[in-house]
C-alpha cells in the first residue's frame, strides 16, 4: 500500500523545553559561560524575537545550531516556526521571576567590559 504524501501537511516541529522546575541556576550560568551565547542573549534582550540566521555574523550555522540548543535546554530561550522560518526569543519574564537581577547583572557586566 502506498501513501500519497503530496497533500499531507507537515507535522509542526516540536522542540523540547525544560519546565520551570527543571531550570536551574547552574544550567543557566553554564549556558551563559560561553562568549558566543552571551552575545546571542545580549542581542535577544534587545528584541522581542529574532531569526537565528540573524546571528550568522557571529559564527557558522553549525555552531549557531549548537549554541541555540544549549540556550534552549538551559531554559533561556524559546522558539516558534512560521512556515520554514524559525524565530527565537529570550524567556525574560520567567528568568527574571526565577533569578531576579541575574540577566540584568550579566548583560550589564558585558556592556561595562566593552
Amino acid at each position: 500500500m502506498t501513501h500519497d504524501t503530496s497533500t499531507a501537511e507537515a507535522a509542526p516541529r516540536e522542540l523540547w523545553y525544560p519546565e520551570r522546575e527543571d531550570i536551574t541556576i547552574y544550567g543557566v550560568l553554564a549556558a551563559l559561560s560561553d562568549p558566543t551565547r552571551l552575545e546571542i542573549v545580549r542581542a535577544l534582550a534587545q528584541h522581542d524575537e529574532r531569526c537565528p540566521f540573524d546571528f550568522l555574523d557571529i559564527t557558522s550555522k553549525q555552531n549557531l545550531t549548537h549554541h541555540f540548543k544549549v540556550l534552549r535546554e538551559a531554559g533561556l530561550i524559546k522558539a516558534r516556526y512560521e512556515g520554514r522560518k524559525k524565530f527565537v526569543w529570550l524567556r525574560r519574564d520567567l528568568l527574571d521571576e526565577m533569578f531576579p537581577g541575574l540577566l540584568d547583572g550579566v548583560l550589564g557586566a558585558i556592556n561595562d567590559n566593552r
